[in-house]
């Protein structure tokens, strides 16, 4: 099998993390809010197609052209003489409403009735939609303006043919639920009526589109039941898992339980021989883990036959180059690694030394977290179908136009030749960034020449994740002598998967602006780096998912040496309101910081009087541009079972777009970040996972479920996402309630690791 690909390029997951992270977009100027139009792009007006009426595209970096009725269109909007109004989402939905709320700004500037839109799910094809994956909560905040701007375009055409039809000033006319208002003579037409001439009319320029203010909206900030609901609960065929073809076969797919080993003998011939079995063969990589590992692809009749004939599997495994790693040889090389001075200063200013002799109270501590898996429902599956020098996929992926390159360079295809056919994705949470497993499934269906779906068991998927990495905090901190935060030195434990860098998320991106450098005068952040094999990714949140553990309970156990309310601490720490750097929204502002911290505490009752043995924690984190605090009302008993009674959320994430899938993905983010911290640890010797499916890697399960109550600040900022910032205040809000309850600080999580069960 040809490996090579002169055209196209692989990128490394480093370089995905390039992609995701929003602290660059020079779209989301805090100066910017909605009624302001940021993006110069051409809008494409499609007509003359029989029975079409009104489609409305656009060109990408305002590159307008000719369009026929034989080119694939990226039609936002199209509005049929039926009066249907089709609109594209396109996004990956995996779970956090994205195919729902972007066609809902749509809608919001069209002032279409809702009941007349019909969402379809667009081709994946980056020439024509640009970006198109889900990661980084950046779905909504990449998206807002052209989603708008789409929408207003198309009323202004509307509402200039019934002007024209009515001969009034375009002035005098307004637009409702898909219907153009003359008041002055209680004229009305419906859109339906107007598609045909509104085609004829130019398109109109960006910059004189006129957007709705926020008191004006309709369906932003509504709650609006999923579009794919009703599919969901009855079972419809919308997952990767559900995918059918004719004459299609099942595939396993076994690595080497230690990362970067490979096969030096299997039982092929048995494999073979055993009832459904059609292939049996050897894959041997292409010395990328993000894409294909070494491996033996066994393919049969039925999904059930091909896992019978894994089980019967024997590969001797080449492990020379494989991963040796052992967490607990690790954690005690952090545990060393935290007495000394550190490998390298990250960031640092004022002077240190001094704050520390001169500061009335001084606090050491030693946080450690484990690695964690993305356990996501479905696991990881491809449908793919190689013939005639062409492959299409049918994918569970967050990151499609990222597949399309890495199958086409591993087959030595054009991209041209690579069709991705988006599926719903039955959870993400960072791991199907990665799409090695839709490069297994293509390169197993182009050596047999025919259909095939790739399943993984669930003991794959927890083998052979890219986890969220552990790490560990050596933490020192002073206060003065009016209790006031006085330095702050943290020395970062991570790992490298190069020696040279901290894997994925490990360590922040920026260490200027790592809470709180930009709040303390005396600050240092030092980084030492322990080498590893073991594959890291991103999940939920990553980065901050960790690090916000560590530092806002840190930031408390400042707050109780120095015999200060946390709230009172914690509100001081952010001082004035003020844009933090970068000077976007993808930057801390104080102000709002100090708001979702006030609303938290007073919606939870903050301050309120509590039995022995109960108590309520408070923490707050930015991240993905989402200002976000957080309040737990825990109790603890003699046995050290915590019960979570009540988390209180408060956001801050400009403009709510759909109030129900909002609220859902605050939920969503405690329970997740519960289930995780509560008792879920990866560890590994000799570069074998030792946890293989739920019974060593426990969910939370539903009668430990606390009351989420969520609170929202409607603000006028540009909208931002709410699929991952929920997550980062849950774990210390959590173990600071522990705190107050019985006075125990929890240094390491899980839970389980200091004996605490949810």
């Amino acid at each position: 099998m040809d490996r090579q690909s002169a055209n196209t390029t692989t990128p490394s997951l480093e370089t995905l993390f390039d992609e995701i992270d929003p602290s660059e977009d020079a779209a989301l100027r805090p100066e910017m809010h909605p009624g302001v139009p940021m993006d110069r792009r051409a809008f494409l007006k499609i007509s003359g197609l029989t029975g079409a009426g009104l489609i409305l595209a656009f060109g990408l970096q305002g590159k307008a052209k000719a369009m026929d009725a034989e080119e694939e269109l990226n039609a936002y909007i199209r509005i049929t003489p039926d009066g249907s109004i089709y609109i594209y989402s396109k996004n990956p939905e995996i779970g956090q409403g994205i195919k729902t709320a972007m066609p809902m700004i749509i809608a919001e500037e069209l002032d279409a009735d809702w009941g007349d839109v019909q969402i379809e799910q667009s081709p994946i094809n980056e020439k024509l939609f640009g970006r198109q994956n889900a990661g980084g909560s950046r779905s909504i905040a990449s998206n807002w303006n052209t989603m708008r701007e789409a929408g207003a375009a198309a009323r202004s055409m509307l509402v200039q043919a019934a002007a024209e039809r009515w001969g009034a000033p375009v002035a005098e006319c307004t637009t409702e639920k898909s219907f153009v208002l003359h008041q002055a003579t209680s004229r009305k037409v419906a859109y339906r009526d107007l598609t045909e001439q509104a085609a004829t009319l130019p398109v109109p320029l960006v910059g004189t589109l006129k957007f709705k203010a926020r008191r004006d909206y309709r369906l932003i900030g509504r709650r609006i039941g999923g579009v794919d609901n009703l599919a969901v609960v009855t079972g419809q065929p919308l997952f990767g898992v559900d995918q059918k073809l004719p004459g299609m076969r099942y595939a396993v797919y076994e690595k080497c339980p230690a990362v970067g080993g490979a096969v030096r003998s299997a039982n092929l011939d048995e494999i073979l021989a055993l009832p459904g079995v059609t292939h049996a063969f050897v894959l041997d990589g292409n010395g990328n883990n993000l894409e294909l590992m070494p491996g033996v692809a066994i393919v049969a009749t039925s999904t059930w036959a091909a896992f019978q004939a894994k089980k019967q599997l024997k590969v001797i495994w080449d492990e020379e180059n494989a991963s040796k790693d052992s967490w607990s040889n690790l954690a005690a090389q952090a545990r060393a690694l935290g007495g000394q001075p550190g490998e390298k200063i990250l960031h640092e200013t004022g002077d240190m030394d001094a704050a520390n002799e001169q500061s009335a109270t001084s606090v050491d501590a030693f946080y450690t977290y484990h690695f964690a898996a993305h356990a996501n429902l479905e696991p990881q599956n491809c449908t793919a179908w190689y013939k005639d020098g062409t492959i299409e996929l049918w994918a569970p992926t967050q990151s499609p136009t990222r597949g399309v390159g890495a199958v086409a360079s591993l087959l030595g295809l054009k991209e041209e030749a690579v069709t991705f056919h988006q599926t719903r994705v039955g959870g993400g949470f960072g791991r199907r960034l990665v799409n090695d497993y839709a490069c297994e499934a293509a390169a197993i269906s182009q050596a047999i020449n025919a259909p095939v779906k790739l399943q993984w068991t669930r003991e794959d998927d927890m083998m052979h994740d890219f986890y969220r990495a552990g790490g560990f905090h050596a933490f020192k901190g002073g206060v003065d002598t009016a209790g006031k935060l006085a330095f702050w030195q943290d020395h970062l434990i991570t790992f490298s998967n190069d020696g040279e860098r901290p894997v994925i998320a490990g360590a922040p991106r920026q260490p200027s602006l790592e809470f709180p450098a930009q709040l303390v005068r005396n600050f240092r952040l030092i980084q030492s780096l322990l080498p590893v094999k073991t594959r890291c990714g991103l999940l939920r949140a990553p980065g901050s998912n960790t690090r916000a553990w560590a530092i806002q309970s840190f930031l408390h156990e400042l707050a109780v040496a120095a015999d200060r309310d946390h709230l009172e601490f914690l509100l001081e720490v952010m001082g004035e309101p003020r844009w933090l750097p970068p000077q976007t929204a993808y930057g801390l502002n104080t102000g709002r910081a100090a708001a979702v911290i006030r609303l938290a505490a007073e919606k939870a009752g903050w301050g309120k009087a509590l039995p022995a043995g109960r108590g309520l924690g408070l923490a707050f984190h930015f991240s993905h541009a989402g200002h976000f605090a957080e309040v737990a009302e825990v109790s603890v008993d003699a046995s050290k079972q915590v019960t979570v009674h009540t988390i209180t959320v408060a956001a801050d994430i400009g403009p709510v777009i759909n109030l129900s899938g909002a609220e859902n993905q605050c939920q969503g983010s405690v329970m997740d970040g519960l289930s995780v911290m509560a008792g879920q640890e990866i560890t590994m010797e000799q570069g074998r996972i030792e946890q293989s499916n739920f019974d060593t890697y426990e969910l939370l399960r539903m009668p430990s479920a606390p009351t989420v109550d969520v609170h929202f600040i409607q603000s006028d900022n540009p909208p931002t996402g709410a699929g991952e910032p929920a997550l980062p205040p849950l774990a210390p809000a959590v173990c600071n309630a522990i705190f107050a309850a019985i006075g125990h600080r929890v240094h390491t999580l899980p839970l389980s690791k200091e004996g605490f069960f949810i």
